[in-house]
């Protein structure tokens, strides 16, 4: 049956235009013209906001799975970026130092800082940018996310499984602030930071991130005296003190330093801590002057 009407109806149209016949009112004579153009393909892109059971290290499409963020999860992602430009023409998605993964580490640690409520580093977090999978890249996905956790300490940085949202994590007064520590020594070699209350009795305290300058990650090491300078410079805008020659005697300096592949990509943030070994604080040093850091 449906053959025959296909039959029918090209067969009136030929007949139609041999014998020289008007069209019906309504009717153009272009069988074509009236199909309305395909939408042009969407393809796969995450939710800034969504919250994931799992750490990612690529971002697979079998793998995404996001769960509400008021039930246990251990990542959030609190932006979604694009990649253009040069590197977003490269047939693969940006490998590990390159200049693609430096400039999404760049706007993720703004977005993120932006939505935490201060430097990311100030905090215990940690921020990946996930790219997609190199399929999806080749499909056309030239997307990123900065996805945000909650790590457990200094030292390990295991990811801690979370309720609830980290936008706004570190507004004053948050519990995933950096604080007063008391550092484990060995040979003037940190161990291990535990952190305190500041009213309690600690020899260690957060005072701020240094952003260190685009060097190699073998300068950097090589050159320490730089950045404990800078973080003194830290301790002393922290404290109320003038940055001169007597900083040196009136607090030491303990910084954690990015890992080189972090390096590669980009973060340049060193935290910073003032650090009394002679004796005891029982608060916080923030605006406390001369009096807090007497010179030893």
């Amino acid at each position: 049956m449906r053959r025959w009407r296909v039959a029918v109806t090209v067969g009136a149209a030929l007949a139609l235009a041999l014998g020289g016949c008007a069209a019906p009112a309504g009717v153009d004579r272009d069988l074509v013209d009236d199909w309305p153009a395909f939408a042009a393909p969407v393809g796969f892109v995450p939710q800034s906001g969504a919250c994931h059971p799992t750490v990612a290290d690529v971002g697979y499409l079998s793998g995404y799975q996001p769960v509400d963020c008021a039930t246990p999860h251990r990542t959030e992602t609190l932006h979604v970026g694009t990649m253009t430009g040069a590197e977003a023409e490269r047939s693969a998605p940006p490998r590990t130092g390159s200049a693609g993964v430096r400039a999404a580490h760049a706007d993720c640690a703004r977005q993120v800082t932006r939505a935490v409520g201060g430097d990311w580093r100030g905090g215990r977090l940690r921020l990946a940018v996930v790219f997609p999978s190199a399929l999806a890249w080749s499909g056309g996905a030239r997307w990123y996310r900065c996805d945000v956790a909650e790590i457990t300490d200094l030292d390990e940085g295991a990811v801690a499984q979370r309720t609830g949202s980290l936008r706004g994590a570190l507004k004053p007064g948050s519990k995933l602030a950096l604080g007063c520590f008391n550092p484990k020594l060995s040979k003037d070699e940190v161990q291990s930071m535990r952190p305190v209350a500041c009213t309690s009795k600690h020899h260690a305290e957060f005072v701020g991130v240094y952003q260190a300058p685009d060097i190699s990650y073998a300068e950097f090491e090589r050159t320490p005296l730089r950045t404990h300078k800078a973080c003194r410079g830290l301790i002393a805008k922290y404290a109320g003190l003038p940055n001169d020659g007597n900083m040196q005697y009136r607090a030491g300096t303990i910084i954690y330093h990015p890992f080189e592949e972090q390096w590669r990509d980009g973060d340049r943030g060193v935290q910073c801590f003032l650090w009394v070994s002679e004796r005891s604080l029982t608060r916080t040093v923030k605006g406390a002057g001369a009096k807090a850091l007497p010179i030893t």
